[in-house]
């Protein structure tokens, strides 16, 4: 195995193409060409989903059973449910799980049949401490106390509906990124742009290294995550190990490493695959990777949703350091380097298990056969 370098200046200029590309879930077909496009430019064969999931492919030794890298392109957003019928701002409901709080204030564009877009900034209902003092700070932080104010002359529904904007037109949150001198990356949807940026850069020096890969390593780009359909419907039968890229939130109550590489021993759905988990771990600490381990009690990630699908599959999860996740994040570029390290070595290191090459069979090099 090889502690290959990592293109540092390519990792940023991907995830700010990719940050100024509006990808909710429901609308991620620009981004999904965005990636393709990149794959064809390292010379990566790939193959899309009916829906648009991407599944490309770094050719190893053997082509099956293999292991899959997976990460995902679709980003929080919200949706117009209704109108009000005092001035006929619309209403709306999130797409994802996100907290109202972080909508307050946001600029974000609408997405109308046609191709249109409106820009506008999702507000409380009493937005103004002139008009309502006090309540302001009083009132509710919730979804049903948001409204669409559009940089549009409305004042009642008919107006907005003439401008071509209906219930179930998408609205994209504008993610604001700063890239900082000292590294630091501040963003929305860095959730999980900034994990498709770190899978890039990895296969890009995998490539520019001619590293020998012992088993076809899948890249994986789903574009459902953010609603829990993530991996369910990208894996075939010829995978074994399944590695899910996303964030690992910083907070005092946690012990995500700010700038390394997080392993997530379990998220809300369980424990990951433990001999796959302490590989992981493992090649940390043979190749002097800033680590740390985690436990995820309100998170789930593509993993999650491709053992739900009834795969019988080893997976983990390896994360950025991201604080205020779902909010306006923020990483550091050090963490993103050290993923990308992390998957380069992991795509060249042998297979766990011989045993895993068959989908049953008999307890072979399992630990528990010693």
């Amino acid at each position: 195995m090889q502690d290959l370098d990592i293109d540092i200046a390519y990792l940023k200029r991907i995830l700010n193409e990719l940050l100024d590309i509006d990808s909710p879930t429901g609308m991620t077909d620009h981004a999904v060409g965005h990636v393709c496009h990149e794959l064809s430019l390292l010379g990566i064969p790939f193959e899309l989903t009916r829906r648009g999931a991407i599944r490309a492919n770094l050719s190893g030794r053997r082509e099956s059973p293999d292991r899959a890298i997976v990460t995902h392109v679709d980003t929080l957003g919200a949706i117009i449910k209704g109108f009000h019928s005092a001035n006929g701002w619309p209403k709306i409901s999130p797409v994802g799980s996100w907290s109202a709080r972080f909508a307050e204030g946001a600029r974000c564009r609408v997405y109308s049949d046609g191709g249109r877009k409106t820009s506008g900034t999702l507000l409380p209902l009493k937005a103004s401490g002139h008009t309502y003092g006090d309540e302001i700070d009083t009132q509710p932080s919730t979804w049903e106390n948001l409204e669409l104010r559009l940089d549009a002359r409305v004042s009642c529904e008919k107006d907005v509906l003439d401008l071509g904007i209906n219930v179930g037109d998408l609205i994209a949150i504008e993610p604001q990124p700063f890239f900082a001198p000292n590294g630091f990356i501040c963003s929305r949807h860095l959730d999980d742009k900034a994990g498709v940026a770190a899978v890039l850069a990895a296969a890009k020096a995998i490539l520019t290294n001619r590293a020998e890969l012992p088993m076809d390593c899948h890249l994986l780009f789903t574009i459902s995550e953010e609603v829990g359909v993530g991996a369910s419907h990208i894996l075939t039968g010829d995978v074994a190990e399944l590695v899910s890229v996303d964030n690992g939130t910083i907070a005092s109550v946690q012990h995500s490493c700010d700038y390394g590489v997080t392993v997530a021993m379990q998220d809300s759905t369980g424990p990951f695959d433990w001999h796959l988990t302490r590989s992981l771990i493992g090649l940390c600490k043979e190749f002097s990777i800033d680590h740390s381990r985690d436990v995820f009690n309100h998170y789930r990630s593509d993993s999650a949703a491709a053992l739900e699908a009834g795969n019988d599959i080893r997976t983990a999860l390896v994360c950025f350091g991201l604080d205020a996740s779902h909010g306006f994040e923020r990483t550091h570029i050090d963490s993103l380097h050290c993923l990308a390290r992390l998957l380069v070595l992991y795509a060249q290191s042998p297979a766990l298990f011989d045993r895993d090459a068959e989908a049953l069979g008999p307890i072979g090099d399992l630990p528990a056969a010693e």
